[in-house]
């Protein structure tokens, strides 16, 4: 991958870097493969390597790849998260895991317990760092950081590299080499983009009627508020379709079933809150649907990042109520420099039909989406 063909060269050599690629685009094996290679080369007792990540099914996810990626190495890895109990993250540390990803909080609960200590930490990482600054944690990171050693390897990788981002590496990196693989406000080419105007009262029979519509493999639907994501659940429960849910009021083990069984096809629809639009690295997720609008143009780069992953293809779908959503739209399209085609469900019963504006930087053709859905104004369509 492109990350990892400019990455790991500057890695082997020990500098300090700021990866800025796509989500999807092998961060992970960017600096997990360099880490491994130097300590294979020079082993050191405790805690080798910290790898910081905002959520929890992200740090299971970077630890499972680790772990495929260390399977012939003796280098034990552990994941230290909310959720679980204390004593076996313990217990890992004092059996020799060299290698350890964390979330911030949990992990600021054990050093300030004094259950371990950081004084061995030879290779740092903040992995989605721009997410964990979104989610609150500079304060924890800073208070980490102060834990280790001064001497250390620390890399930073983001998908966007936000003013915060830029100044967490201010204090957190040593003259850094920048890695930028992508322009932080893009989407990867893969995937194709549609939006469907509907009114927010008319949203949950609309995806009912969408889902019948789709030919999909597997549907990841983002909502915004965790009351919401049970409420459409049940509402594509009770409609006959087998659904997970995945949000932070679940418990640990409710969101790793969850997890388990949308990455290994048992079940097609998993209905999540922004909790999963960094950390879910699941192959063949064939759609994303923005069931709510995100109302921030950086959550919808990640959301819809879920599909086409590793340069793969896949459809972002957006439902946008024009009275509440359409400034949101406004700001995303922005950001991204695109107009998303506007569509239309044939046979649907709107209440308030659905104004279709002329698409700008993309056709509906040329994002490669099926013409019978797609209606704009006045827009002939382009020769071949």
């Amino acid at each position: 991958m492109p990350i990892q063909e400019k990455a790991i060269p500057v890695a082997l050599e020990g500098r300090d870097l700021m990866g800025c690629a796509q989500t999807g685009s092998g961060k992970t094996a960017a600096y997990v493969l360099p880490i491994l290679h130097h300590l294979l080369k020079n082993p050191g007792r405790g805690i080798q390597a910290l790898v910081l990540v905002p959520t929890r099914e992200l740090a299971t996810q970077v630890e499972e790849a680790y772990t495929e990626m260390a399977r012939h190495t003796p280098f034990k890895s552990v994941v230290i998260i909310g959720g679980v109990g204390y004593d076996h993250q313990r217990r890992a540390i004092k059996e020799g895991a060299a290698f350890v990803v964390a979330t911030p909080g949990r992990l600021l609960d054990h050093l300030e317990n004094r259950a371990f200590t950081l004084d061995d930490v030879r290779y740092l990482v903040l992995d989605e760092a721009d997410r964990m600054l979104d989610m609150g944690f500079l304060p924890d990171i800073r208070a980490i950081l102060r834990r280790a050693p001064a001497e250390r390897q620390t890399m930073l990788f983001s998908a966007t590299l936000q003013t915060e981002v830029e100044r967490v590496a201010s204090f957190a990196l040593r003259n850094p080499v920048r890695i930028e693989i992508a322009k932080p406000a893009t989407v990867a080419e893969g995937i194709s983009q549609v939006l469907y105007p509907v009114s927010q009262s008319q949203k949950a029979d609309f995806m009912l009627a969408l889902l019948k519509d789709l030919q999909f493999k597997s549907v990841l639907i983002f909502t915004r508020t965790k009351a919401g994501a049970d409420i459409l659940e049940a509402k594509l429960t009770r409609s006959g379709h087998v659904v997970e849910v995945l949000h932070s009021n679940r418990t640990q083990s409710e969101r790793t079933t969850a997890m388990e069984s949308f990455r290994h096809g048992r079940v097609k629809i998993l209905v999540a809150t922004d909790i999963a639009a960094r950390g879910i690295d699941v192959k063949g997720v064939s759609h994303v649907i923005n069931y709510d609008v995100p109302q921030h143009p950086e959550d919808y780069v990640h959301r819809v990042g879920r599909t086409a992953r590793a340069y793969g293809v896949g459809d972002a779908i957006t439902l946008m109520d024009a009275l509440q959503e359409s400034r949101d739209i406004s700001a995303i399209e922005g950001f991204l420099g695109v107009k998303f085609p506007r569509a239309l469900l044939p046979d649907f019963p709107y209440l308030v039909p659905p104004r279709l504006t002329p698409s700008v930087s993309h056709t509906p053709w040329e994002t490669g989406w099926s013409r019978r859905h797609t209606q704009t104004m006045r827009r002939p369509r382009p020769r071949r």
